[in-house]
């Protein structure tokens, strides 16, 4: 019965969770939008503030690229080499597009610096970027394994899902280090936008606003997972306990 009631609080909190992070997701996105309305005091567009800081930090060879992608979006690329601008913001000379190409040119900076917690997240972003959507996957091949091969044991079930289950909880981990590194790009990119192309306060304000909202729409996102991954936990321990009960 314990394990029962504590699949219910555990969902109970992810109802919670995931309609806070309805709530952030609709105003960072009415944010977002409404930012990019707005000129910014540079009058440069997202793909021409990525290039100049580039330049200017010494990452010529870094390319700035529109994307297309779902998957990868707004991103830089250590592997690529480039930096990925949505074509949304990439040639509009607003608020938004200014703030997401700086912090995307500061991330390519960190690389080049050669910043530990960068370092960390580039090792890792495969795990990261797949380790979430291992799981299922392993089920299905465990299941396969049992039924064609071992006569329906389940032995390659459980130890296929639970190497599942632990992709999932290192990709949330790590989860946290690139929100580090991301809010570290942040701040590069406000010191470098403050200091080096005197952006007004007013700029700088909005896009500390609209980055607050990305942050904690990224630990919104974080708990999320780490609740369904609690939750998938308590579902398998309860059909174990009845598997043995019987």
């Amino acid at each position: 019965m314990t394990l029962e009631i504590s699949l219910m609080i555990v969902g109970i909190f992810i109802v919670i969770v995931g309609i806070a992070s309805g709530i952030t997701s609709i105003w960072l996105t009415v944010k977002y939008f409404r930012f990019n309305r707005k000129e910014n005091s540079l009058g440069l567009s997202g793909m021409q503030i990525a290039r100049k800081i580039l330049d200017d930090n010494g990452l010529e060879y870094i390319k700035v690229k529109r994307t297309g992608s779902l998957l990868f979006g707004n991103s830089y690329s250590h592997y690529f080499k480039k930096v990925r601008l949505r074509g949304l913001i990439r040639y509009e000379t607003s608020l938004t597009s200014m703030g997401i190409g700086a912090q995307k040119a500061a991330l390519a900076i960190l690389d080049k610096e050669g910043d530990e917690d960068m370092k960390k997240r580039i090792r890792l972003v495969p795990l990261v970027t797949f380790g979430p959507f291992a799981f299922i996957p392993l089920i299905a091949i465990g299941a396969l394994l049992d039924y064609f091969v071992f006569n329906g044991s389940g032995v390659c079930t459980l130890v296929l899902g639970a190497v599942g289950l632990v992709f999932y909880a290192y990709s949330i981990v790590l989860s946290v280090l690139t929100l580090k590194t991301e809010k570290k790009a942040q701040n590069r990119a406000y010191d470098i936008l403050e200091k080096d192309y005197h952006v007004t306060r007013d700029d700088l304000s909005a896009l500390k606003e609209l980055f607050h909202l990305y942050n904690i729409q990224y630990v919104n996102d974080i708990i999320l997972s780490s609740l369904e991954l609690l939750y998938t936990l308590l579902e398998i321990a309860i059909a174990v306990k009845g598997k043995t009960d019987n």
